[in-house]
């Protein structure tokens, strides 16, 4: 019988600041609001106690020589709740992502439950809406580029991870560019042998295609058409992640010292030498305290637990997924 792990403990013990060894150590991070409701916050700390932004005041890079990368973990594996930065409140919190008024969680298509690796971004970069993609043609999707950890453990939500890049894959998603970076932690029992795509595929056999289908076909209980892919759904090797990395590195910097225009994404940060949007650690205490004291919420709905199934096959259409997708619980 598969259960979710408790994705509230592992929230209260990154609170906390328990985090695991490594860069986690650095950082803590502090609840605010009500948990399970769309008030919920969670707000970052560096080592000096002070207030910053997970979104610009962590470094992109894990070290000087630029092999390793800092990601910040927003939704551990095998759970629901869509967790996110948030990018247009100021210092960035992670919050739980509300649609039409109501929380929302990825629904489980089986044979997945919840996210199948752990999910989140990283610092310091940008996918630019301004800009087109001269690989997919299409526009960034006006976030920090998204990473799915495959390692062993599953991490808490506002965990920071140090990370091998591997691979990506290049998401098209309702028009716009969203790449999904392929990576494992630093300090994984495997990470010594994984250094590339390739050897994804050959030591985690199946995981690649999983994560395929599972971006393939997440939003279909909502009602809406599969997403689709460049290259054919191909994923990309290392060096060709690193450079879509690096380049939405360069429109974050852009973005930060207002050369271009980010509409209504938050800059402010504390630690950004030469930013305008540089505010000081007062400042940034006043936003945090501004936010309501944590105390607890709702339990979770057992609707989320439910398991979708619908018939595969390579001529369907999203029309005829989403019309013999079946809702049952999930045990």
């Amino acid at each position: 019988m598969m259960r979710a792990p408790p994705g509230l403990s592992r929230l209260l013990l990154a609170a906390r600041g328990w985090g695991r060894l490594g860069a986690m150590s650095r950082y803590s991070t502090e609840q605010r609001g009500r948990s399970n409701s769309p008030d919920y916050r969670l707000y970052f700390k560096n080592a000096d106690g002070k207030y910053i932004s997970p979104f610009h005041d962590i470094p992109l890079f894990a070290g000087s020589e630029e092999v390793l990368f800092n990601m910040i973990v927003e939704v551990p594996r095998w759970t629901n709740a869509k967790m996110e930065i948030a990018t247009e409140e100021p210092l960035n919190p992670i919050k739980q992502d509300v649609k039409k008024g109501k929380l929302r969680y990825v629904a489980n298509i089986f044979p997945h439950k919840g996210y199948i690796w752990n999910y989140g971004a990283l610092p310091q970069t940008w996918e630019d809406p301004n800009h087109t993609d001269k690989i997919t043609g299409c526009c960034g999707d006006n976030d920090p580029i998204d990473v799915c950890e495959i390692g062993s453990k599953v991490r808490s939500s506002g965990e920071i991870v140090q990370v091998k890049v591997l691979g990506v894959l290049a998401l098209v998603d309702e028009g716009e560019t969203d790449w999904k970076i392929i990576a494992i932690s630093a300090d994984d029992p495997e990470a010594q042998k994984i250094h590339d795509i390739d050897d994804v595929k050959k030591h985690k056999p199946g995981y690649l295609e999983a994560t395929l289908d599972w971006f393939q076909l997440y939003k279909v209980p909502d009602g809406k058409p599969e997403n689709h892919f460049a290259f054919d759904g191909e994923f990309k090797d290392k060096d060709f992640a690193v450079e879509i990395i690096k380049s939405t590195h360069e429109h974050w910097k852009a973005l930060l010292h207002k050369k271009v225009d980010g509409g209504t994404i938050k800059c402010t940060n504390v630690l950004v030498s030469g930013s305008p949007f540089c505010c000081s650690d007062e400042d940034a205490r006043s936003i945090v305290q501004s936010a309501p004291a944590f105390m607890n919420g709702d339990s979770v709905s057992p609707e989320v637990d439910s398991w979708y199934f619908f018939p595969k096959s390579s001529s369907r259409s999203s029309e005829s997924a989403s019309s013999n997708l079946k809702s049952h619980p999930f045990f």
